[in-house]
């Protein structure tokens, strides 16, 4: 990667200890940096990920307007 810079993130002490391995370090910077940045829309390995998911939930029935009815429950419940 070009123009790398090292950041800190928290993650589980399993994680913490498979991420000694610097090859393995790189490994998931590459992939934090195309899930963030991806080159373009069709290798977005996130928008993938939800796209099966979309996918899995239509084929189970799961509508839009089920959709936007859950997620307006969601924002009118009081979260604090």
């Amino acid at each position: 990667m070009d123009g790398e810079i090292v950041v800190g993130i928290p993650v589980s002490p399993e994680a913490a200890n498979i991420l000694r391995d610097q090859s393995r370090v790189r490994a998931v910077g590459r992939l934090v940096s195309d899930i963030l940045r991806p080159s373009s829309p069709e290798t977005d390995p996130l928008a993938a990920i939800i796209a099966e998911i979309k996918a899995e939930a239509r084929a189970d029935g799961l509508t839009d307007d089920a959709i936007d009815a859950e997620l307006a429950a969601y924002n009118a419940e009081s979260r604090f």
